[in-house]
């Protein structure tokens, strides 16, 4: 971490080891906000099949962070941490706005709707989410600092506690899709080798089939090799 550079998920070097769970979080939903915005903009996208049950399983990890940091986090933080309390008043009303565009979202999927509807919704919700992300992380890693390692630690533990076992089946192999191997060690290195191993192969394999007709929407085909 360098004292001069603000800490943010999008720059790691900036941030302590104990906290890439925490930002690989966030760094999994931009990733995903921006896999979205390419399959409503798809030329060749007409009906979402396949991308609703995708996008469900995203939205219930984001439910899960948001409502884990409302219930426990927040509350821990303003007990514990004064400056937090004062600082915290400008999330307000986030969660609820990012609420309010995946329902959006999920409207369009749920209707059939093609990519031309979807563009607004997609660009709507990452708008939100990009300055949410930005303004939370200006105003959290700062109190996770102070809280310091240990006390860190034994939350981060607490809030797993809370996650349904849906979304425990899709966060390991989802937030370490893409990630940087550094920090995707470190976490990893965090979680109970059998609950590892699981996240390596069935969950990874349930998670790669999820995402397939996204990739399939938004990733060139590659023209065949001519035979020679």
């Amino acid at each position: 971490m360098t004292a001069a550079e603000p800490m943010s998920s999008e720059r790691l070097v900036t941030l302590p080891g104990h906290f890439h769970g925490f930002a690989l979080m966030h760094i999994a939903m931009r990733r995903d906000a921006g896999r979205l915005a390419a399959v409503a903009r798809a030329t060749h996208f007409a009906r979402p099949d396949g991308i609703g049950a995708w996008w469900h399983a995203l939205r219930g990890v984001i439910d899960w962070h948001h409502h884990s940091e409302d219930e426990i986090l927040w509350p821990e933080l303003r007990r514990s941490v004064p400056s937090f309390a004062v600082a915290a008043d400008a999330l307000d009303g986030d969660h609820a706005r990012l609420d309010e565009a995946m329902d959006t979202i999920g409207a369009a999927l749920a209707s059939g709707a093609a990519g031309a509807a979807l563009v607004p919704a997609a660009d709507a919700f990452t708008d939100i989410l990009q300055r949410h992300l930005a303004t939370e992380e200006h105003i959290v890693f700062p109190a996770f600092t102070q809280l310091g390692e240990q006390r860190y630690l034994a939350l981060e533990r607490r809030l797993l506690r809370t996650a349904p076992p849906r979304v425990l089946g899709h966060l390991q192999p989802w937030m370490f899709d893409g990630a940087d191997p550094g920090a995707a060690a470190h976490v990893a290195a965090s979680i109970p080798p059998p609950v590892r191993l699981l996240g390596r192969t069935v969950l990874r394999r349930r998670y790669e089939r999820l995402l397939a007709p996204v990739v399939a929407r938004t990733v060139p085909a590659q023209r065949p090799k001519e035979k020679r």
